[in-house]
């Protein structure tokens, strides 16, 4: 073995390989939470990142699992082009809206349903990663978007606005009183 140490290194190579290979993996992020209103049209955001530059094999899936947890359903695909589903709720109701060159995989769901309450999964292999992480969304369709923080703040700065209206219009009524009855006093002085 003395003349051969390069030997213990390529084996020592051979077995760290494998365990870098399996490091290469896409990562793919999204909002864990979606609240959207009845009727309207949502966007569900997943980008993704790879150790890999982006392949003509690049491949999104997108899933959807009912809150009643019933069976997945397919939503979308996409493999160098979209795909719709040819049945189920989804059909003509989902738009691809990414950019495979921005690392971006969204899709835009329409005439948004309560019956399309659940967790929507998106999945992007780029060979060779074609093992990593699956994005969730969950999605909770509302008859009303509730009363938030973004609401109440909005309100607050549209009553102290109004008060504000309020306040100047006064002060401005009041100055006009003073300077007429000035004027009323000084005739009065003039006559005298």
């Amino acid at each position: 073995m003395r003349g051969r140490p390069w030997v213990g290194a390529v084996l020592l190579l051979g077995v760290q390989l494998p365990a870098l290979w399996l490091t290469a993996a896409v990562e793919v992020y999204t909002s864990k939470e979606v609240v959207a209103v009845n009727g309207t049209n949502q966007r569900l955001k997943c980008t993704f990142s790879s150790s890999s530059p982006v392949s003509q094999q690049l491949a999104v899936t997108w899933n959807f699992q009912p809150e009643d947890l019933s069976s997945h359903e397919p939503v979308f695909y996409y493999l160098k082009e979209p795909y719709h589903p040819p049945s189920g709720r989804f059909k003509e109701r989902v738009t691809w809206d990414g950019d495979i060159l921005r690392n971006d995989v969204s899709i835009v769901i329409w005439n948004l349903q309560p019956t399309d309450n659940g967790t929507f999964t998106c999945q992007v292999t780029n060979w060779p990663d074609v093992y990593g992480t699956i994005g969730e969304v969950r999605l909770r369709v509302v008859q009303k978007v509730s009363f938030s923080e973004i609401h109440f703040l909005a309100v607050a700065i549209g009553s102290a606005s109004v008060l504000m209206i309020i306040v100047v219009t006064v002060v401005i009524i009041c100055r006009q009183r003073r300077k007429k009855a000035q004027k009323r006093m000084e005739v009065a002085d003039t006559e005298l």
